[in-house]
């Protein structure tokens, strides 16, 4: 007979980011209000839970911070953060200046310029025929995107794209930012402080420049708050959008039906890129700060605890998704709509993430692109390295062999 381990969830430990499905599987059955008392959080992994409190932002505060990091926890968590971290009427006041610039519009008129910063890197990419999916294509386009979003000019990119990594890395065993994240951090704070007070000098078309003159009721946004703004997309837009095209391209490898499935209609890519957030999505979790004691799940979390709501968990919920652990690019339709739940990868309620047609513009471009030029591929599973992070899932290195159309 064999011995069922003891259930224990660390969100830093290596073995959890290699594969934490079984143990989300085993939380929402076992412990669907899990306590680990030796890294001081709660955690919630079951559908319905996680998207109650995604809406309950009274009861469950953004204002400490989204992550476990005691470096990004705390009353100054906005300062990185931006209105991620902050509770309402703050965070109302903030997104609405802030989606006066970043507004549908501006995000839909980018499309013909990540169609050619796709090709641009791509076209180079098929044709060597053996490539790093991460290195040469899919960390060089969302950092290109953001960049042209914003105002980073082309010979920052790569650097701004390192200090970015800095951030979100982890060594094993450690449990905070680590120095080099924490020195990345104040690069890119001095990076944006500078950017900013040249757009001040000298207004441009792009979105820190349009960050400047928003105005609501007479209110306008203080340096430090486009700064805070700056930072978050960086971080967050650049990321998880580099690890949700690096995600599709690993997945539809290792189930040769799929990938057939995936390469055969471009139309059908929008299905492909929903799969990928539902079976594997970027951002694994984001955490909040109860502001009293709350009944959930069966228990009760305390007033004053973190909690971690487990985004990557939901979404492989079988209350919610039939056959939550079966890959299926057509799940979700052409469109990239479907008849079961809804996913929790970009949150919900107020705190829905702002950037998600951006992030889903994305990768129907690239994947598209990629459609139309590739007609099979095979990644080398083996020599394949995954970034190790508390919060983003995905990977740092894909060398994959293509089959040009």
């Amino acid at each position: 007979m064999t011995a069922i381990a003891p259930l224990m969830f660390d969100p830093y430990a290596y073995e959890t980011h290699e594969d934490p499905y079984p143990l989300y599987a085993r939380l929402r059955e076992e412990a669907p209000l899990y306590h680990n008392p030796d890294q001081g959080f709660w955690a919630l992994s079951r559908h319905a839970d996680v998207m109650d409190a995604f809406r309950d932002s009274t009861r469950f505060s953004s204002a400490e911070g989204v992550s476990l990091d005691p470096a990004a926890t705390g009353p100054k968590a906005h300062k990185t953060m931006s209105f991620l971290a902050m509770d309402p009427p703050r965070h109302g006041r903030m997104r609405a200046l802030v989606s006066r610039g970043f507004t549908p519009r501006r995000v839909a008129a980018l499309e013909p310029r990540i169609r050619a910063l796709t090709l641009e890197h791509l076209e180079a990419a098929v044709a060597s025929r053996e490539f790093d999916f991460i290195g040469q294509f899919a960390g060089k386009l969302p950092m290109d995107v953001i960049s042209e979003l914003v105002g980073v000019p082309p010979a920052d990119r790569d650097e701004v794209r390192r200090l970015a990594d800095l951030l979100v890395h982890r060594e094993d065993g450690v449990m905070d930012i680590p120095p080099a994240g924490v020195e990345a951090a104040l690069e890119l704070v001095v990076y944006y402080s500078e950017m900013l007070a040249e757009r001040r000098r000298r207004r441009t078309e792009d979105l820190t420049s349009a960050l400047l003159d928003v105005e609501v009721d007479g209110d306008r946004l203080t340096d430090e708050e486009i700064i805070s703004f700056l930072f978050l997309l960086v971080v967050a837009g650049n990321e998880t959008t580099t690890k949700l095209l690096g995600n599709a391209w690993y997945w539809a490898a290792r189930f040769p039906d799929e990938r057939r499935r995936a390469l055969a209609d471009p139309g059908a890519v929008a299905g492909w890129a929903e799969e990928t957030l539902r079976y594997d999505t970027s951002t694994q979790l984001l955490a909040r700060t109860t502001t009293c004691d709350v009944d959930v799940a069966g228990g009760t979390i305390p007033e004053g605890e973190r909690v971690v709501l487990l985004v990557g968990s939901a979404n492989r919920d079988p209350r919610v998704f039939a056959e939550p652990d079966r890959y299926d690019v057509g799940r979700f339709g052409p469109d990239g709509s479907g008849s079961q739940g809804l996913l929790a990868s970009f949150g919900v309620g107020r705190h829905f993430c702002m950037g998600a047609s951006l992030a889903r513009l994305e990768a129907r471009i690239a994947l598209e692109e990629l459609v139309h030029r590739v007609g099979d591929y095979e990644v080398d599973v083996e020599a394949a390295v995954r970034v190790h992070s508390v919060n983003v899932r995905g990977f740092a290195s894909l060398p994959t062999s293509v089959q040009a159309r």
